[in-house]
């Protein structure tokens, strides 16, 4: 979910530069992965035994899915925000959330996962059509993985396909959940500036969650 920041930021050397990155960057992505990969394997840890009957083993296990999962959705999401951004020469960087990841880590015991790991924030001459085309980049990397992931599901079978399923279930919840026409949300950059191409892109997620479900 990009914004904009009120407030004074460091520009690192790289502003403007395509596929640029920064040691601060790179470590508010790690934490945020594990974090959130964390607080995925506590929600699953509900499916005992899926991998092992021994704990150790089914935990480990859970936690290394997890960071697939949440790579393969989560991350490249918020990936996608940054590098159309910086293909507009916009200064695009991740930037975690540390409330968000420790409310993730309390209510996944509770067996709920809300997740606000960070976001993209951006800095530079960004119009309200630049802003949806960024905005838009999120939402539309999640279906594509949906529909990628959910392919992977059906030509595999026993515990790897019910994995595959899963991820292809979580990008296409996170990317519906995301098209909410309120801020800060993804949606509601887009509603603002093409009012048909938000219900298009909305009508194209129903319609692929709803395939997922009866597949």
């Amino acid at each position: 979910m990009p914004y904009r920041p009120e407030y004074t930021i460091e520009i690192n050397p790289n502003f403007g530069k395509k596929a640029s990155t920064s040691k601060t960057e790179l470590k508010h992505i790690g934490i945020a992965v594990l974090a959130l990969s964390v607080s995925f394997t506590i929600l699953y840890m509900g499916v005992k035994n899926f991998f092992s009957t021994n704990w150790a083993i089914n935990t480990l296990c859970w936690f290394g899915f997890s960071i697939v999962a949440v790579t393969f959705s989560f991350l490249l999401h918020e990936l996608g925000h940054k590098f159309v951004s910086q293909k507009m020469g916009a200064w695009a960087e991740f930037r975690m959330y540390p409330a968000g990841l420790i409310m993730g880590l309390i209510v996944s015991i509770l067996g709920i996962l809300i997740a606000a790991p960070g976001a993209v924030m951006i800095y530079g001459r960004i119009n309200d059509k630049d802003n949806a085309l960024i905005s838009i980049a999120g939402p539309a990397v999640n279906g594509v993985l949906a529909v990628a992931f959910l392919i992977l599901s059906i030509v595999t079978t026993g515990g790897v396909s019910a994995l595959l399923y899963l991820i292809a279930h979580l990008n296409v919840v996170l990317a519906i959940f995301n098209m909410l026409p309120i801020m800060p949300f993804d949606g509601s950059k887009i509603y603002k500036w093409n009012k048909p191409v938000y219900f298009v892109m909305v009508a194209i997620l129903i319609a692929l969650y709803i395939a997922i479900r009866f597949i």
